[in-house]
């Protein structure tokens, strides 16, 4: 007896991986799908936990989120040993899937995804904080994430000089080549380096603070994404009392951020003065023009969801 096809489960999983996801969502769009999310009213705060569980040579971060008509999951392998492999520290996937259905629509790159999400975040809050003519910016660190957020706040401000901090004089110097191929000049630089900056982004695996607060103008902005221990960070505590502090979400903020966790349990910092970033891109909050501005990021499942589902509705699937 002949059977008719099932047309849900005869659709092809789509697979998004790094090029496609590039040529669906430029991370000015990314930003856009943010902002548009945030204020079309996403609840920040109904983003489940991240779940961190532990394997033999690291642990898996597991991160759900539902909004609108998409829900879906990431998952994260984080392997200290993995560079000695020839491997990144970090990898994953993310499965985007129907909110009603809980069908697989989507699997993508999740190094890919986080890269995106994690830059056009940043932006994102630069965007609402930081002068329109922010020019020049210092990055520490010489990663995917500091070239990546390189570029999402270009798109942001306009760049004129780009002061890379590493420890590596050979990966400065790529990290210098790769801004002037896209179009910003870019030098290498020592932390105190800030003491001229517009723009601060803190993208590196340091468990204790890059700079000196001190050095600090009351004009710039710092965007702060490297850590989620609560244990760690790469701000000190100057830094983060010195004006306003936005984050994601204060409660993931009390529980992951070291650079917000440290300063309040030193009594240096007040729980109740951290300011949503959803408040400030909805116009909830004014942010004063008294400085520093200062976005610590942890990373949301809300966040994957929105771009993942915005770069769906893309080109993605027409191939590599």
């Amino acid at each position: 007896m002949h059977r008719p096809a099932d047309t849900h489960s005869a659709e092809a999983l789509r697979v998004i991986d790094s090029a496609a996801l590039a040529r669906a969502l430029p991370v000015g769009e990314a930003v856009e799908a943010l902002r548009a999310a945030l204020r079309a009213g996403l609840d920040v705060a109904a983003t489940p936990a991240r779940s961190r569980v532990p394997t033999a040579t690291g642990h898996l971060l597991l991160m759900p989120a539902e909004y609108g008509t998409h829900a879906g999951v990431k998952i994260t392998g984080v392997v200290p040993g993995n560079p000695a492999r020839g491997l990144p520290t970090i990898t994953g996937a993310y499965l985007l899937m129907d909110a009603t259905t809980l069908r697989p629509t989507a699997l993508f790159d999740g190094e890919a995804l986080t890269l995106l999400r994690t830059s056009a975040v940043s932006a994102l809050a630069a965007d609402h904080l930081a002068a329109p003519d922010a020019g020049r910016l210092v990055v520490f660190g010489t990663g995917p994430q500091a070239f990546a957020h390189a570029v999402a706040l270009h798109q942001v401000r306009p760049l004129s000089a780009v002061r890379v901090v590493g420890r590596d004089p050979q990966r400065v110097a790529r990290f210098a080549e790769r801004c002037e191929e896209v179009g910003m000049t870019a030098s290498a630089a020592a932390p105190d380096a800030v003491a001229d900056a517009d723009l601060v982004a803190c993208c590196t695996s340091s468990p204790t603070p890059l700079f000196d607060g001190r050095d600090l103008p009351a004009h710039a902005t710092v965007v702060a994404m490297g850590s989620h221990d609560p244990g760690a960070r790469e701000l000190d505590t100057r830094t983060l009392t010195s004006g306003t502090v936005v984050v994601e979400d204060a409660a993931t903020a009390l529980r992951e951020a070291g650079d917000v966790v440290i300063p309040v349990e030193e009594g240096a910092l007040r729980a109740a003065s951290l300011v949503p970033l959803a408040d400030v891109v909805c116009g909830r909050h004014r942010v004063e023009d008294a400085g520093p501005h200062v976005f610590k990021s942890t990373g949301m499942a809300w966040q994957d969801l929105v771009v993942a589902a915005a770069a769906a509705a893309g080109p993605a699937g027409d191939g590599p």
